[in-house]
């Protein structure tokens, strides 16, 4: 009886195209649509409803309050059936697809480097990557897995440690030498940039390196580490970021390591999937060739000459 309520998704489809390009006509060039039709199918649509949703104001449609509230309401829901069918979709062709959640920063610098790895060894997997800041439930999102960072607890949850955050202090060579850094306390008096999640960063990086400063929390601050690498690459400070995610702009040149003291943070990244999947072959390859780029990058970084 609910789905009675609900009209046909043409119909939907329709409202929304017409009343973000505010015209019937642009709506129908891009559904492919006559002008006609597409003024059918809101007509019906209002007739439905029992309301207005536009008035017609000459050449032009404009939304009326209900209009405006049912545009908005509808509109997450017709983007959460569009993201729904691109997901079913992507299991064409795939014996298996893997659903991970990521986090932005190590998804882009360090993971999907990696992934033609994963493709050539497992080239019947799909995969589809989602970024998620924040922890959430498996049982109420489509996720077999996800990328963590803090502390291995999750629940309903295995974490699987990869390695732990250690950051080192990076800035442009020309930052640097303008304003003459050569030692650890010099970095007290110059710009520096924070990272909104690691708030206490630099004052524990000035504490182990036994510079006093009051100045410790000073800086723009940035949500996360692509964005903060990026300022810092264009001379706005010196920042506090992890090796792995900026060795790119250490072996160019665009960053440079200030001193070879690194902070050991409490936390660490993880890969957590929930406990009543880890039979699916797919997880487990996942999983295992995830643990074994994290071991190998953790090799590689000590064996690798600071820098």
């Amino acid at each position: 009886m609910k789905r009675a309520f609900v009209p046909p998704a043409d119909a939907l489809i329709a409202f929304e195209c017409a009343a973000r390009h505010s015209s019937f006509t642009r709506a129908a060039e891009e559904l492919h649509l006559t002008q006609g039709a597409v003024s059918k199918q809101v007509r019906h649509l209002e007739d439905r409803l029992g309301v207005e949703l536009f008035r017609r104001v000459r050449q032009r449609i404009v939304l009326t309050d209900a209009g405006r509230l049912y545009l908005h309401d509808i509109r997450g829901a017709l983007d959460q059936m569009t993201a729904a069918t691109r997901q079913v979709m992507s299991y064409a062709g795939s014996e298996d697809v893997l659903n991970v959640a990521v986090l932005p920063t190590f998804g882009t610098r360090w993971l999907a480097p990696r992934l033609v790895e994963f493709q050539r060894r497992h080239p019947s997997a799909g995969l589809n990557l989602s970024v998620r800041l924040q922890p959430f439930d498996f049982e109420a999102e489509p996720f077999d897995g996800a990328i963590h960072h803090g502390d291995p607890v999750w629940a309903g949850a295995i974490a699987e440690p990869l390695f732990p955050e250690e950051v080192i202090p990076v800035a442009s060579r020309a930052f640097r030498d303008r304003h003459g850094i050569r030692t650890p306390g010099d970095l007290a008096n110059v710009p520096r940039l924070q990272l909104a999640t690691r708030p206490l960063a630099w004052k524990q990086w000035f504490d182990q390196a036994g510079v006093e400063t009051d100045a410790a929390f000073q800086g723009a601050r940035f949500e996360q580490f692509v964005m903060i690498s990026e300022a810092a690459v264009h001379n706005a400070g010196a920042a506090l970021v992890p090796r792995f995610f900026v060795q790119e702009e250490l072996a160019s040149g665009r960053l440079v390591r200030l001193f070879d003291m690194s902070l050991a943070q409490q936390s660490a990244y993880y890969f957590v999937y929930p406990e009543n999947r880890t039979m699916r072959p797919v997880v487990a390859n996942f999983r295992n060739w995830l643990i074994e780029e994290a071991r190998s990058a953790r090799m590689d970084r000590e064996t690798m000459l600071p820098g």
